[in-house]
């Protein structure tokens, strides 16, 4: 406990290591901290440079185990989604329906740009603080840290929390018209990062008719919606008759997140030894 008395002898020793500390230490750690973040950057797959090129175009199949009604291909490229080839069993009449994106068209996943842009933030403070920076009081190092935690917790939380959309949000989303023939108006996609996984959510709408005895309800916003949410779009009620959620893998984001949280452990570390120090320099004896 620091309550204890601290000799002028002991202060000397104290103030010796917290100046190696500030001095040495923060320095080591803020160059570990921009090496796994600049590895974290490269994990998105996005060109920084001209001289980069293009980022490489990855392929994921869609499918769930026991279930047939629904099966695709998705492709990635740095935060694009280029292609999605999608094959839909409709449960009824087993019509088998095929969409795919358009050639010209390609979708952004916002949540993967957003996550990017957060980590550069994070190393551009880091940077802004090179070895020859001298740091002079640990509340320095605080409020540096602090910044840089900010931009790694945003950066987490863009691909752990997903945006939540009303049904009406989702129909008229630039994703209906990015598929060739046209979507269907009884279908709705969605398509988002929950974590380390690329996301698809199909939903098939039955037209809820004006003699309907149904009580009709709008759904609020949700990232999944269950079968009998209803919502009315282009002055036409509809009802969710059926939900198809389908997910991958994309092992570049389990890294990434790998990565945000040992640069979030290196931060905090970081703090506590400063506070431990702190709690000395406050102490004063009554």
């Amino acid at each position: 406990m620091a309550a204890a008395m601290v000799s002028s002898a002991e202060r000397a020793v104290l103030e010796e290591e917290f100046k190696w500390l500030l001095q040495e230490e923060v320095h080591a750690v803020l160059k570990q901290l921009q090496d796994i973040l600049k590895e974290a950057s490269h994990r998105f797959a996005l060109p920084v440079g001209g001289s980069e090129g293009a980022a490489k175009q990855e392929s994921f199949v869609l499918s769930v185990a026991g279930m047939d009604q629904v099966k695709g291909v998705l492709t990635l490229q740095g935060d694009a989604l280029c292609q999605a080839d999608l094959n839909l069993k409709m449960p009824r009449s087993n019509q088998l329906l095929h969409f795919a994106f358009r050639e010209d068209k390609q979708w952004k996943l916002q949540q993967i740009q957003d996550a990017r842009n957060h980590v550069n933030q994070a190393i551009y403070l880091l940077m802004n603080r090179d070895v020859n920076y001298h740091f002079k009081t640990g509340s320095e190092v605080l409020k540096l840290m602090d910044a840089v935690m900010l931009q790694l917790s945003r950066a987490r939380n863009r691909l752990t929390t997903p945006a939540t959309l009303t049904l009406p949000e989702i129909a008229s989303s630039g994703l209906t018209k990015m598929f060739s023939p046209a979507l269907p108006p009884d279908i709705l996609v969605n398509f988002y990062i929950n974590l380390n996984k690329l996301c698809l959510t199909l939903y098939q709408l039955h037209v809820l008719q004006p003699s309907t005895t149904k009580n009709f309800k709008p759904a609020g916003g949700s990232i999944l919606h269950n079968p009998g949410a209803m919502f009315e779009f282009g002055n036409q009620r509809y009802e969710v008759s059926h939900v198809h959620k389908m997910e991958c893998v994309v092992p570049w984001l389990n890294d990434a997140l790998v990565f945000f949280t040992v640069s979030l452990q290196l931060c905090q570390q970081l703090k506590d030894k400063i506070s431990v120090f702190s709690s000395y320099w406050n102490y004063k004896p009554y």
